[in-house]
């Protein structure tokens, strides 16, 4: 196999990229080390915003712990249930995560669920916890993406612009190549190369942003969940247009409308509403306390 990577027009050209270190004679795939990395980042991140806020930082070291473990498995079921016209006939596949294979969203939906549970069982309040724990998310995901990088997958169409990768033929899934990437193929000493649009490296910086507008965000809250709400917004605007570009999208049955792109524009409608009611509530609560302290007086 062709290990190569190329961004030509950007004069960066990597000649062994491998998927995978081996440690006594065990292989672990870059995939799973990003992730974990992108993960470990995430909880301190969020331990940190959890002192600054006077919160017990203890409490998302915990929290991670189960959030992790059904982040994990919603992501995956996420994936399998929308490419199950493959998994039905491949059911051991289902758990092989070495490969690559798990939805953002997916995981998203289970960590939420997660922390409503947690705070329940803790007596804790789910919105706090969701708006310091968004910021080591989005950290996390834009970490994440890398995984990406080294498996080869999550790429767009062809495009000749100034950020194309090249990537061998032989190195990615041939489900994933398209008419027009077949079109375009570039010779490179004797190899065959596609050339398409590097989403991962989209989604990455685009998360490094949102990470950035979060942390000025929350000097601004009004009310509790607040910048989780921001994060949903923010980041399903930048999935919207970069779900578009991409050739191995998860469709929904029967419509064929890509189902993160779907989950993030109806996202970026409804979390703007919810911000600006969750808003608009909280300026008459504060209002309705003035106006006790006034009678009171």
């Amino acid at each position: 196999m062709n290990w190569a990577i190329h961004f030509p027009h950007l004069g960066i050209h990597l000649e062994h990229v491998g998927k995978a270190i081996s440690i006594f004679g065990f292989d672990i795939a870059y995939y799973g080390i990003i992730i974990g990395i992108g993960m470990l980042v995430g909880i301190f991140i969020a331990a940190a915003e959890a002192k600054r806020t006077q919160q017990n930082p203890e409490t998302y070291f915990d929290l991670a712990i189960y959030a992790i473990i059904f982040a994990i498995i919603g992501a995956r079921l996420y994936y399998v249930i929308f490419s199950w016209d493959y998994y039905k006939g491949h059911l051991l596949s289902i758990f092989n995560l070495r490969e690559g294979g798990l939805a953002i969203y997916g995981g998203v939906i289970a960590a939420v669920i997660t922390v409503f549970v947690f705070a329940s069982i803790k007596g804790l309040t789910a919105p706090q916890l969701l708006d310091t724990a968004c910021l080591g998310l989005i950290a996390g995901q834009m970490i994440g993406r890398w995984g990406n990088f080294f498996n080869r997958e999550a790429f767009g169409e062809y495009t000749d612009s100034l950020f194309a990768m090249q990537l061998p033929v032989d190195a990615v899934r041939a489900a994933d190549i398209t008419d027009k990437m077949q079109e375009h193929l570039v010779r490179i000493d004797g190899a065959s190369f596609i050339q398409v649009h590097p989403t991962f490296l989209y989604e990455s910086l685009w998360c490094l942003a949102v990470l950035i507008l979060l942390l000025i965000y929350r000097k601004k809250k009004k009310f509790q969940g607040e910048v989780f709400l921001m994060y949903l917004f923010l980041y399903a605007l930048g999935r919207v247009w970069i779900e578009g570009l991409r050739t191995d999208q998860l469709c929904l049955p029967g419509i064929g409308w890509p189902v993160s792109q779907v989950l993030a524009g109806i996202l970026v409608i409804v979390s703007p509403v919810l911000i600006i009611h969750g808003r608009k509530r909280e300026e008459r609560r504060k209002h309705l306390r003035r106006h006790e302290i006034k009678e009171q007086k």
